[in-house]
């Protein structure tokens, strides 16, 4: 097998579980005006194509910011803000109708398409939208009557999961109407959260200039839960602030995840949606990592995961009976399924307990996934009223070390874990007060 062929062959083993478990799902994917006008939005219709074909039930909100604008500069009109939200009256909804409009449109003829360069070119993909989106005046703020500029009173949403429920995806824009027949000029994020909501969907995916929220040294900031999200966002301007804000509103009514994702990156939808690496930031309730207590049905991954390990001697290999039956001794870090990280707490006396089997994938290495693990192992000792911890090791001592275990002889082992050491493996033995 060729060396491309063979990373293909890996990349779709890998991707499979998540097409299987994308499938039937409700995904809300917003996008601001500014990325119908990218150069790499050509290729985001085509993979919000892909994702119709696999059978995801999609409704796309999209936004209109820098085609109103162009469209005021056009009729020399001023364009007025206050609080960062546009005042509209009666002179530039008219703009507002021509932007909203002409994006519409744009997005419905690339989505018609289909899948170039592809045997599903032409392949017919329904979109519909329609008067789904209900809502009310903004009012006056501050004594500023925002006008025409209003917020999402309700979505309609029954209607929206019929569509969805016949293949169709259900396009929606940054604007909505009253019962009155009046029209608005709506915050793209305002539709999209309250949508994502209504209709109880399965993920938010909410695509910007950015690569999801950067952390003071500009890196990705790839898992937050609401709570870190909290204490992020004051610190947040601009569209970073509105796209974090409206997350958090989704997140904390009910929406499971909310993925903050780049237009401009080639293949960010894909990337995020059906790799375990992801892509950009990932919001939710409760943190992505789940790091918990071992079950039987963990036995395999945690095979799966020591047999490297135990191939470069750095680990003793234990068998999947010896395995299930000392279960109950160890705790995992689990992501989507995957078993990405091991470490077991084994009883020696009413004082000492050994920590072992310590293990993190070879792919999330450097994650702190080793740390967590031994805080939790940590914790369980002190519970159970333990004073010392002590761990066996070749290849680790540095790291141990570093989290404040101090070189110790096997003399100091408790009697029956001396007589159980392998002299020809020559563990240094290292301990740490609890």
């Amino acid at each position: 097998m060729q060396p491309d062929t063979t990373a293909y062959v890996q990349w779709f083993r890998q991707s499979s579980p998540y097409i299987n478990a994308h499938r039937g799902k409700t995904f809300v994917i917003m996008l601001e005006g500014d990325a119908i006008e990218h150069e790499n939005f050509p290729t985001v219709v085509q993979d919000i194509a892909l994702l119709n074909s696999l059978g995801v039930q999609l409704v796309l909100v999209h936004g209109a910011r820098p085609q109103i604008d162009a469209a005021l500069q056009l009729l020399n009109i001023e364009s007025r803000f206050h609080n960062d939200l546009r005042i509209t009256d009666a002179a530039a909804l008219n703009a507002v109708k021509a932007a909203v409009g002409m994006v519409k449109a744009d997005v419905e003829s690339r989505l018609s398409v289909g899948l170039p360069n592809s045997p599903m070119h032409g392949a017919r993909i329904r979109v519909v939208s329609g008067n789904f989106v209900t809502a009310k005046p903004l009012g006056v703020i501050d004594g500023v009557d925002f006008q025409h500029t209003g917020e999402v009173r309700r979505i309609e949403h029954q209607a929206i999961a019929e569509l969805l429920a016949q293949r169709n995806i259900v396009l929606l824009s940054s604007a909505g109407y009253s019962p009155a027949g009046d029209m608005f000029n709506l915050a793209v994020e305002d539709v999209a959260q309250h949508a994502a909501v209504s209709l109880r969907a399965d993920k938010l995916i909410i695509l910007g200039r950015h690569a999801g929220l950067l952390d003071a040294d500009g890196n990705t900031l790839e898992d937050l839960t609401c709570l870190d999200l909290e204490q992020l966002l004051p610190g947040l301007k601009g569209e970073p602030r509105n796209h974090a804000d409206a997350a958090l509103k989704a997140v904390r009514k009910g929406v499971p995840r909310v993925h903050l994702l780049s237009y401009a990156e080639d293949g960010a939808l894909l990337q995020e949606l059906f790799t375990r690496a992801g892509h950009g930031t990932l919001i939710s309730q409760h943190a992505y990592d789940q790091l918990r207590a071992a079950r039987s049905d963990d036995v395999a991954g945690i095979l799966e995961l020591l047999r490297p390990l135990e191939e470069q001697g750095i680990l003793v290999r234990r068998s999947r009976e010896l395995l299930e039956s000392e279960i109950q001794r160890f705790y995992v870090i689990e992501r989507d399924g995957m078993i990405t990280a091991c470490a077991a707490l084994y009883p020696y006396s009413d004082d000492q307990a050994e920590l072992a089997c310590v293990a993190v994938h070879s792919d999330y290495r450097g994650t702190n996934r080793g740390a967590q693990l031994l805080e939790q192992i940590e914790q369980e000792a002190r519970r159970r009223q333990y004073k010392q911890l002590f761990v066996l090791t070749t290849r680790t001592a540095h790291w141990f070390i570093e989290h404040g275990f101090v070189a110790g002889s096997v003399s100091e082992l408790p009697q029956e874990r001396q007589h159980l050491y392998n002299w020809q493996r020559n563990s240094k033995v290292f301990f740490k007060s609890l």
